[in-house]
């Protein structure tokens, strides 16, 4: 009989340790709550796992320019209300004003946007801040009086889903500007000679 229940334990420890093993292994393999970013319509195949949760900074930095698509564009007024809360939270209003209305930096509001108002520009101003979209090769393409670069805010909204929130609210604050969220950056053309 004693043989018999060892044997028993034996067995079950077995098959909870290769269970265990096996489980581990999986949740390896697909991380929890990582599902693909909205970079264009998935992780590329063999990038890293990519979701909601990722950071502005490495989301952007692991995204080939021109694919960040913001995921709210078709429900802006549904999440309008949390993206402004958003807005507040991660301190937009001290330059931009409580509703986008400007105040020391640009309107959010008006149709001039420095950049281009294509998502994924949008993404990466916010994320990176102009000086280092800048060094990326982006220039300005419509001007606005500004008091000072964009400084980036990559690390003080914490998930790519929260800046795509606020993006959201933007587009709310501007309705126009979505007509133009899928618009690629395009430097603007200069004629030699010409400024």
């Amino acid at each position: 009989m004693r043989s018999v229940t060892i044997g028993l334990f034996t067995v079950g420890a077995v098959v909870i340790g290769v269970g265990t093993w096996h489980c581990q292994g999986a949740d390896e393999a697909a991380p929890v709550g990582k599902e693909p970013a909205v970079a264009g319509d998935a992780a590329q195949a063999g990038g890293p796992m990519l979701g909601p949760a990722t950071p502005p900074l490495e989301l952007a930095a692991s995204t080939p320019k021109g694919q960040l698509k913001n995921p709210y564009n078709a429900n802006i007024a549904a999440i309008a209300e949390e993206g402004h809360n958003r807005f507040l939270s991660a301190g937009c209003n001290g330059c931009h004003g409580g509703g986008g209305g400007g105040g020391m930096c640009p309107p959010l509001t008006n149709d001039t946007w420095v950049y281009g108002a294509g998502d994924d520009t949008l993404f990466r101003l916010v994320a990176l801040g102009s000086d280092e979209l800048k060094k990326q090769g982006y220039t300005r393409v419509e001007h606005e009086v500004v008091v000072g670069p964009m400084p980036p805010f990559g690390d003080i909204i914490k998930t790519s889903d929260d800046l795509w929130r606020i993006i959201a609210f933007i587009r709310s604050a501007n309705p126009d500007s979505l007509k133009h969220a899928g618009d690629p950056y395009a430097p603007p053309v200069r004629i030699k000679g010409i400024r």
